[in-house]
């Protein structure tokens, strides 16, 4: 990585199934990931619990002495639905709250094999950096091709002109732990000129108007 400037991750926000899958490779990558975190001194953020890919990565990475921080829909807390989160919990009271926390929290993320959850992370993350709501890496650890099909898919997407290449680059994937947090740290944002004029203040109502076709 000479001559490329290395971006300051302490935080990296982990979006994974709570199930294990059918492949004994998704369970060792994700100790592998805690493993590699814990090395480079990098904390967790996850969705809280103990289940599937979600309990092995935040083992591991309570394993290696750092912090680990679960952030959790209340709902999911009764009758212990999920199991104890291992590390510091946070409760939270709905989906979106939980999402727009790890946003904050996090300085990268980084999508292991899941379901729908998974995905719905992963993609919201990718429209809020294309909106400008925040710059950060996000990338997909691709095991075993499990995001063969996804990444071709956002490939034709940009060839039906939905997606801009621009765009596309907020997407990084690798095949290997240490090749995707590398890729992370060496990320360099390019925010669209359109929708970095976007404003996303709080407490504004109302978005700036955009004489402008977004491709959302």
């Amino acid at each position: 990585m000479e001559g490329v400037s290395v971006r300051k991750i302490k935080k990296i926000c982990v979006f994974c199934g709570a199930n294990s899958g059918k492949d004994v490779a998704f369970v060792n990558a994700a100790f592998h990931l805690g493993e590699v975190l814990g090395k480079r001194k990098i904390d967790l953020v996850y969705g809280g619990g103990k289940l599937g890919l979600m309990g092995c990565v935040s083992t591991a990475v309570a394993q290696h002495e750092r912090q680990v921080l679960g952030i959790i829909p209340s709902a999911f807390t009764i009758n212990n639905l999920v199991g104890e989160t291992c590390g510091k919990e946070i409760k939270v009271a709905t989906m979106q709250e939980r999402l727009v926390m790890m946003m904050e929290l996090s300085d990268a993320f980084i999508a292991l094999p899941g379901g729908f959850g998974t995905l719905e992370e992963l993609f919201q993350m990718i429209s809020w950096a294309q909106l400008s709501i925040h710059n950060k890496p996000i990338g997909v650890l691709n095991i075993n091709g499990f995001f063969n099909g996804l990444l071709s898919f956002v490939d034709h997407a940009v060839k039906q002109e939905f997606i801009t290449p621009r765009a596309r680059k907020i997407l990084i994937s690798a095949t290997t732990v240490d090749e995707l947090v590398d890729k992370l740290q060496a990320f360099r944002f390019e925010p669209d000129p359109a929708l970095s004029k976007l404003k996303w203040s709080p407490s504004s109502s109302q978005k700036e108007k955009l004489d402008l076709t977004l491709r959302l």
